[in-house]
This record gives C-alpha cells, structure tokens and sequence, in this order.
C-alpha cells in the first residue's frame, strides 16, 4: 500500500481515512483549515511551499484564561473599548507561506483589520475588532490554522520564556563528533599498521561515519534548509556553496568507506561545520553585545510639557516621565504614555496605533493610551506608566505610513552577494576539474576548500554593522535617524530645502514687539490659553512671552494649517494667525513676520517677531553651497529678504509666501528633473514636503510633535553640524566599500591556496569566520574614529 501523506502539513494519512475535495488529511483539524483557505479563496497558500502547515492541536478549553480581563490588560498593547493591538509569539514561523498567511489573517477574518509578521523575532501583531471578535476566538483561530501563539503566564508576558538554544546544541552535538572523529582519525594520520590495519581499521572508519551523520542531517541543516528554499525562490544566497561543499565531502568519503578505498574526509567534513557554526555563534553574540538597534532608539528625544504642582510647565525627556506627573498634551502632539484624562477636551486620532484616521473624543476621567495624538487644544494628563522607548520609535516606523522612497543600498549588497556566489562556483568547478585531471587525489579538497573559504559572508555583514554603529554614534550625537536605509540616502542629496520660521530661526531668542489696541485681561487670558493648545514655532514664543493668565478650557479649538487658529470660549470668539484669516485689509508692507489677532470679530493688533537666526547659519550654507543647490522655502512674506540676502551665500534660492502644499510640489517638480532632495522642516507644516522629499529632517527644540513623514530628528541646538552628519554619511559607504575591498583581498588569497591545492578544508573553515569577524572589527573601528571626528 503506497504511503499517502496529509496535503496540509505533510504528515502521514494512511491511517485517518479522511478524504475532502479528492484530498487527503491526517486529521479532521488539517481538513477544517484547508475549507477555510477555500471558502475565502485562500489555496494559493498551498503554491508557496509543500505541506507548508501544521497539525492543529486540540485547543478545546486551553485558553479559557484568555476570558480573565485581568489577563487581557497585561497582554494589550493598545485598547480603546472598539480596537484592540496585541502581539503574539508564535514560534511555528519558518517560511514565507507563514508570513504570507499571518498577514492576510483579515481574509480569514473580516473583524482582524491588520496583522504585520516581524520574522526575525517570530511574531504577529495583531490590529482586530474586540466587540465582534474576542483575544479568546483570535489565539483559537491561529491554533486551528498551525500557528498556536506561545502565551507565558508566570508574568502575562509573551514569549519572553523563550530562549533559542538550537544553535548551541548543533554547535555541541558538531564539537563533540569533530573531537571523537579526530581521534578515531589518529591511526590513519600516523600509518599504523599490522594491528591497526587487520582488525580495527573498518570499524574506526564506520564510527567515523556514524559521528558525521548527526552533524551533517542536525549540526548542518540549517545550510542545506536555506540553500534549497534560496535555489527553489532562483536565489543563489551565500549558504549555497556551504551546503555543497558539505554534501561532497559527505558523499565522497561515505563512498570510500563502502568501496573501503579509503577513510574518507569525516574530520574535515566534522571540523567544518564546528568552525562554521563556531562562528556564526560568534557573530551572533558580538552582533548582540553591540546592540546597535536598543542603543540608538534609547536616545529618541522626544520632548514633553510637565505641569509641576505650582503650575508651573517645563519640557522635559519622555524617558523622564514617572507614574503620578501630571503632563501638558498640545494641539497635534502624540500622548507618549498611558494616562488618564484630567482637564480639556480630548479628540484623539490613533492612527499611529491602528493606521485608521478616526477621531475617538474623550471625557475626563478616560484612559488614554500611548499613541494617540491630541487634535482639539491641549489637554491635562496624569500619567499611569512610564514611556517605552522602543514603543515610540515602532509608531515612528509604523508600516501603515512607510513610504516607497528609493532604497538601492540593500540590493547592491544582495547583487554583489549573487554574483559573487556564482563567480565561486564556477571557479571552483574549473578548479576542480583541473586537477582531476593532474592529481586527482587532490580534486575534492581543492572544490570543497574553494568553497568554504570564498563564503562572502564578510561582504552581507559590512553593511548591517557599519550602518548600525553610524546610528548609534549619531544618535549620541542628538541627530536621530528612523532606520540605516537613511543613512545610504542622505549620502545620495544634491539639494537641501529648509523652511525659515523655527527651522533656520531660533524661537527661544526671538524678540515680539506688539502694536495695535490694548488687550482686555479677559482676551489675554484667552489668546494665552489659545496659544497653549499650539506646536506652531511662533505660537510657543508668543506664548512664552505673554504674562501668567488664568488658563481656561476652551470650548472650541481648530488650527488651520498655514493660516492660523481659532477659539471660543463661553461668548468670547479669538482669531490668531495671517491678517487675511483674521479679517484685516493689510495694505501697509510689513518687513518682519507678524501675527495678528481679532477678538469677536474686532482687530485688535499684531505681533511682530524680528527673527533671530540660527548660530553657525550663515558658515553653515557657505559650507554646503560648495557641494549642493541651497533653497529656502518660507511661508512667510519677503520682509526678510534683505536680510537673508546678505547673511546667505550668493545663488541660493529664496521664495516666500509659499503654502504646504506649495513645498510639496516645488520638491515634486524638481525631483522630476532628477534632483535628491533633502527637507528641513518643522515638522508640522512640512508634513507634506517631508514625506514627498527623498529625506526628511524634522528639527526639534523638546517639542512632542513627531510625524511619520520625517525620515530623521535633528536637536535645534545641533543644526549648525548638519554638514558634519552628511559627510559622516557619506564616510560610512566609503567604509562599506573598503569593508568589500578587504573581503575581496581576502578571498584572492584564500582562493589562491585553495586552488593550488595547498589549503585544507578544515583550515578553510577555520578562516571563514576570522574574516567575517574582522570585517566586524573593521568596521567598528573605522565608525568609532569617524565618530570622534564630530564637533560636539
């Protein structure tokens, strides 16, 4: 009787008996997944790879502690009564039909919204709709389908318990086969013969054997895994050669023992797969230690407003608010911790949570949860838990608002990586055949030495860690990047955009003057309160000029992007922002920015602010106008014009009076011409122009507005080293580039032993990993030196 196996995960079937649409199941769990992946049109699952599931297990009761909401609150990221957000372990992912069936789970599904797969750390987070579908169905629905979420209850934490320990028992189980095989491998290295030859010798070389077998079917298998599924995709991945240089030795010196013309190369083939695994350990652990991710997220810089409890406010870091501070949320800004809702009215938007635009309103005494952002005039907050860190950056890099800009870096290590693989196995082949026909003896060394040797895993890893450390070592230095692609496109710019009010102008040395009717207590106290709802660079230094007033809660609250804000409260009405948005017929030229202001449909006057720029301004652009186009877009009129003129360097380009949008299309235009360009804004009004650019900078002066259309935060107080962090930018390639040089040099001269037959495999395999490591040390180094080379 032939063997039937499962269609869904592969085991065997014989003995179920369970037959569905002319398939066969081992089990009535596989049938039921395989009529959902049907009825929701979901087969082509089955395209991706053979037998690709698991066999569901009886989950009947199993997590009937999922209905505990004492249990639901510790394992929510995010819960607003309508969404909920949770991420789950699930160790079963493998391959890309996990992740393709994980992220389409709303097919499934109609009330699970979103699901994003991070494979690295195998796990699902997870958007759905807790009304219509409970944590209890969603954690059965993932078992039914194979993927059974790994839950830890000793501290309601997910897969914290779990400890990969699979590359340390391969490395054990290869060590102790390679030092056994060695001594078995003794008599035939010293020529014993007589006893040795007539009686020991084939037992000797059949324990040999037996020694390799688990090193090549356990030790090694992750090589040959990711060989087969990188030829099955047409990918030629550097694991390639690794696991083709391992099944030659194996079939060749399995033949030799059988056909007893000679022992074989067990040791070698042993040794091998210790050194390597011996160095990928290595590499995991130094890679580890380095931290090069936790480091640089630790340095966010995102600022705060805390209420002290003489009501007085002062900015603060995020990573210093503490359970019990009571806090200021402004117009725009993001919540950065759990609370609760104390004073004003609260329009949140979590679309930085969920990635749905909605507008969830508040009453006090609500929870809030980190996130959200504030839409409707500020708020008062006591906080519930401090910030995490990591927390803030994922919304930072949140997919739901990833943009297509160009990313080439990447696919040029991976191009580099193809052809290099295939430029290996041809020399080896020609090698190899060589010396066949010279020595013979000597052809199966030279093929596996060529190999191992010419791995080009020093070239994937020159990347990774030098982009790292560079993230690392700016965000020391105050300039905070979203991710290492930014860093390979800041070097690529040939045309920076700043904006002018609070980008090349300094708020906190801006001198206000004031002319028109004298301010009612009353309609100070409300323009104070108005202004304290803003993030608009001139409305925080306006409101930081004005006296202490009695701060009310408004009624209403809408900010005009570009134009202005407006405000009610009880029968007083407030307009603050351009003449034309208050209603004022402004014939007379005005020289210096101005903000005016209308009470009840009366004009009462103007704020004029007389712009104090940046330090290092105007070296700053002489600097650069050396190597890149200077443009200045302002929303402001041309009153600074003169100024601007003699302080800038000659050719820059100055236009004024342009809107959002404007920006938006003047970079749109010219990146159609083909220019790289590299935004400066404030981050508010430049959301547009930030995202469209090809990298965004938002400047921040400890102001909780973050915008997911800024490829990088740049401290105030750092701007004039702008040109110092795009040459470190452009450093960092160069270093990539020398890492690639030396991995070259490397394998010419490895590959000349290998060829000439002079180099073992063993010492091949010991070689690999001490150029992957020096790689690493290199260019840790060379990106420490460069480091130190920042003004600080």
């Amino acid at each position: 009787m032939s063997k039937s196996t499962c269609f869904h995960c592969g085991l065997d079937a014989n003995s179920s008996k369970i037959t569905f649409d002319d398939k066969e199941f081992c089990c009535n769990g596989c049938k039921t997944v395989y009529e959902i992946f049907s009825l929701n049109d979901l087969t082509c699952y089955y395209d991706l790879q053979t037998a690709p599931g698991a066999t569901p297990k009886d989950i009947e009761g199993k997590y009937n502690f999922l209905e505990n909401t004492k249990i639901i609150e510790q394992l929510l990221e995010f819960d607003d009564g309508d969404t909920q957000i949770i991420t789950l372990y699930i160790p079963h992912i493998h391959c890309s039909s996990c992740i393709w069936i994980l992220e389409n789970l709303n097919k499934l599904n109609p009330f699970i919204s979103a699901s994003i797969v991070n494979f690295g750390k195998k796990t699902v987070r997870i958007t759905y709709n807790q009304e219509s579908l409970s944590l209890k169905n969603l954690v059965a629905l993932l078992s039914s389908i194979g993927y059974e979420p790994f839950i830890s209850l000793d501290d309601y934490s997910v897969g914290k318990k779990h400890v990969d320990r699979s590359l340390i028992y391969k490395l054990g189980v290869a060590g102790f086969a390679f030092g056994n095989v060695m001594f078995l491998s003794f008599p035939e290295y010293f020529q014993v013969g007589e006893f040795w030859l007539e009686q020991f010798k084939p037992m000797f070389r059949w324990l040999m054997f037996a020694f390799s077998v688990p090193v090549v079917f356990y030790s090694a298998q992750d090589y040959f895994i990711s060989a087969f599924k990188g030829l099955r995709s047409k990918i030629l991945n550097i694991d390639v050669p690794i696991a083709l240089g391992a099944a030659v030795l194996f079939s060749r010196s399995t033949f030799e023992i059988i056909s007893n013309t000679g022992s074989g190369f067990f040791d070698s083939l042993t040794g091998l797969i210790f050194f390597l695994l011996l160095g990928k350990l290595f590499q995991q652990k130094t890679y580890s230690f380095l931290s090069f991710e936790r480091d640089y997220k630790s340095y966010f810089p995102i600022g705060i407003t805390k209420i002290s409890s003489d009501n007085s406010e002062a900015s603060i870091q995020v990573y210093d608010i503490e359970k019990g501070d009571r806090l200021l949320i402004r117009n725009e800004e993001l919540i950065p911790v759990d609370c609760i809702l104390i004073k004003g009215q609260a329009r949140i938007d979590y679309s930085f949570v969920t990635g749905e635009s909605k507008i969830v309103s508040k009453q006090s005494g609500d929870k809030l949860f980190a996130g959200g952002k504030q839409m409707d005039g500020s708020i008062e907050v006591d906080v519930l838990k401090s910030v995490e860190q990591s927390y803030l950056t994922q919304l930072w890099s949140n997919d739901v608002f990833k943009k297509d800009k160009e990313l080439s870096f990447t696919n040029i290590t991976n191009s580099i990586s193809k052809q290099f693989t295939i430029t290996i196995l041809l020399i080896a082949l020609v090698a190899t055949s060589f010396w066949l026909f010279t020595d013979s003896s000597k052809a199966l060394n030279v093929f596996t030495s060529v190999l191992i040797i010419a791995c080009p895993c020093a070239i994937a890893l020159a990347a990774p860690f030098t982009f790292g450390n560079v993230l690392r070592i700016l965000g020391k230095k105050k300039f905070y990047l979203k991710n290492a692609s930014v860093i390979e496109q800041l070097a690529k710019i040939d045309t920076i955009i700043f904006d002018k009010t609070g980008t090349i102008t300094a708020n906190k040395e801006t001198t206000i003057g004031y002319e028109g009717l004298t301010l009612s207590n009353a309609e100070e106290a409300l323009l104070k309160s108005t202004l304290r709802g803003s993030n608009h660079p001139l409305s925080r230094s306006l409101y930081a000029l004005l006296d202490q007033n009695n701060i009310v809660t408004l009624d209403t609250y809408e900010e005009f992007l570009g134009q202005g804000i407006e405000a009610k409260y009880k029968d007083q009405h407030i307009k603050i922002g351009s003449a034309s948005f208050v209603g004022h017929n402004n014939n007379t030229a005005t020289l210096n920015t101005a903000v005016h202001v209308s009470t009840n449909n009366q004009y009462k006057g103007k704020f004029t602010f007389y712009n104090k720029y940046r330090k290092g301004l105007s070296q700053l652009f002489n600097t650069l106008k050396k190597e890149y186009d200077l443009v200045i877009l302002s929303g402001d009129n041309a009153g600074e014009l003169e100024n601007l003129t003699k302080l800038l360097p000659t050719k820059t380009k100055l236009l004024f009076n342009q809107k959002p949008e404007d920006k938006l299309e003047y970079i749109k235009y010219h990146q159609s011409e083909g220019a790289k360009v590299l935004m400066i804004g404030d981050g508010l009004n430049d959301a547009g122009a930030l995202a469209q650019s090809n990298v965004g900078i938002a400047i921040s002066e400890n102001v909780n507005v973050f915008s997911p259309a800024c490829d990088a935060i740049l401290d105030a107080s750092k701007f004039n080293q702008l040109y110092n962090y795009i040459k470190v930018s452009k450093s960092a390639i160069k270093i990539i580039k020398w890492s690639f040089g030396l991995s070259f040099i490397y394998n010419i001269i490895g590959l000349y032993f290998a060829v000439t037959g002079q180099l073992e495999p063993v010492v091949a395999a010991i070689l690999m990993p001490l150029s992957s490591i020096s790689i690493v040390v290199f260019t840790t180094v060379a990106t420490n030196v460069l480091g130190r080379k920042i003004p600080s």
